[in-house]
């Protein structure tokens, strides 16, 4: 079970320092695509090359393992000038990790992850090790709203309206560069772009 958008309850019950959107600037409105759990060795180069298609800036949250697979990835990401944040070392559950362990995994990442914004895989954190991370520098992204791409019961079309019928200027929202998320990133990222690009907003990095 998960909730394509958070509710505000939820929110308010999360750290402060939590962040779920970005602020809207009237001259600019702007959405923030995040990716998670790449680099991945096809779907991660079909984001870049449509990112590039239309001039857009997205937020690559990468697992430390998946970088020390694919570190030309990883390179190329930068290069094209997309921010990276750190998705722990081995894709951990914080709810069923001891905070010590946690924290130890997310260093163990941060050494082939240059950056200091983290999202915890699945969204699921214990309060402690928010806490910590946060001591230790971080920025805590969550996200405003979920494409469902990773669950293989949507079809690539539910996960487009999953997103286009509710976005909004100042949301960050999830898609996966990964092997389960494949049929459907392909099929969604495009067409978010493009509704983008109808609607006039931009697409920027976190």
């Amino acid at each position: 079970m998960y909730l394509l958008q958070t509710p505000k309850l939820l929110r308010a019950l999360s750290p402060s320092f939590a962040e779920w959107e970005m602020p809207v600037a009237a001259s600019e409105p702007a959405v923030y695509l995040t990716f998670d759990d790449g680099p991945h060795p096809v779907a991660t180069p079909f984001a870049l090359e449509q990112l590039a298609r239309y001039e857009a800036q997205a937020t690559f949250f990468c697992v430390g393992k998946n970088v020390v697979e694919y570190p030309d990835l990883y390179d190329q990401v930068l290069a094209a000038g997309h921010s990276t944040g750190n998705h722990t070392h081995n894709h951990l559950k914080g709810w069923r990790t001891n905070t010590k362990a946690y924290i130890e995994d997310t260093m163990t990442a941060s050494r082939f992850i240059n950056s200091k914004l983290f999202r915890p895989p699945y969204g699921r954190i214990k309060r402690m090790q928010a806490v910590r991370l946060h001591e230790a520098g971080y920025r805590l992204i969550m996200w405003s709203l979920l494409s469902g791409d990773f669950d293989t019961g949507l079809s690539p079309q539910r996960c487009l309206e999953n997103v286009v019928f509710n976005l909004k200027p100042g949301h960050i929202v999830v898609l996966h560069d990964s092997t389960k998320a494949w049929d459907r990133m392909s099929y969604v990222l495009p067409r978010i772009l493009e509704h983008c690009k109808k609607n006039r907003w931009a697409l920027k990095g976190l």
